[in-house]
């Protein structure tokens, strides 16, 4: 997991500079969601960095695209583009806006709307099952989001349709706009609601990078859709971040963010 590890610290130093940078939000959500996608982009998905429309390539759709600064740093290490394009971020003219745009080559679904990238994502499992091609399809929801009526239809459906093909990942960071998930709208018990609905449901450390590889090579993904249940720490990996709520918001400045990177190994 040595090369999963440090593409997450990467990724993490990375999403601090493009938010400190442009004086955006979301830096919390962000660092809550660098392991998951380390391990997806290093060890999980078969992606084509120069080629990233290939009609074989896994599908990852980032549902809380807020988060994109996450993503987009990922993608810009793994090869999709060139790093120094990550400077432009949130600047005139540059196609890294701050929520996931569908122009930033390996990013398949433009979101920022929460509660719409899982009904599209069963859209194109279930496209993908009919045509009988053999990627899969992987979708980082955040927990908040699970508020919202629209994602319990595709979790009806997919299971419905035996979608064996769909992964979702939630990231349970327990912190959504307006406070602490268990004030706003309580999730729990999540696991057995999903397991209600039929679904494969594996609960992890969102930060333990072998949980997330066994999770998402699990070999019951092979009988019906699986969720991946990440319980993680917003502001993962920053002391003065971890579990507050002002950094789904605030951006670091000078002294923050020079005080943040040096927590980052």
């Amino acid at each position: 997991m040595t090369n999963s590890i440090l593409l997450a610290a990467n990724i993490r130093k990375h999403a601090l500079h493009m938010t400190h940078n442009a004086n955006a939000s979301h830096i919390g959500g962000a660092l809550s969601i660098a392991d998951i996608l380390a391990v997806l982009y290093e060890n999980i998905v078969n992606v084509y960095p120069k080629d990233p429309g290939n009609p074989k390539r896994d599908r990852v759709l980032l549902s809380k695209g807020h988060a994109c600064s996450a993503l987009y740093a990922v993608l810009a290490l793994k090869g999709f583009f060139a790093e120094e394009i990550l400077d432009t971020y949130s600047k005139n003219g540059s196609k890294l806006i701050t929520h996931a745009s569908h122009n930033v080559p390996g990013v398949e679904l433009s979101t920022g709307s929460l509660g719409h990238a899982l009904s599209v994502g069963c859209g194109i499992a279930l496209a993908a099952k009919r045509k009988k091609n053999d990627f899969r399809t992987y979708i980082l929801l955040s927990d908040g989001e699970l508020d919202e009526g629209s994602n319990w239809e595709p979790i009806l459906f997919a299971p419905h349709h035996k979608l064996d093909n769909l992964t979702v990942i939630v990231d349970y960071n327990k912190i959504q706009s307006l406070g602490n998930t268990e004030e706003v709208i309580p999730l729990e018990p999540l696991a057995k609601k999903f397991q209600a609905f039929n679904w494969n449901t594996i609960e992890i450390d969102g930060h333990d990078h072998k949980a997330i590889n066994d999770a998402l090579t699990n070999p019951e993904m092979n009988s019906k859709p699986t969720v991946v249940i990440a319980h993680t720490v917003k502001g993962k990996g920053v002391d003065f971040m971890e579990n507050r709520l002002l950094w789904h918001y605030k951006s670091p400045n000078d002294q923050e963010l020079e005080k943040a990177l040096s927590q980052i190994k």
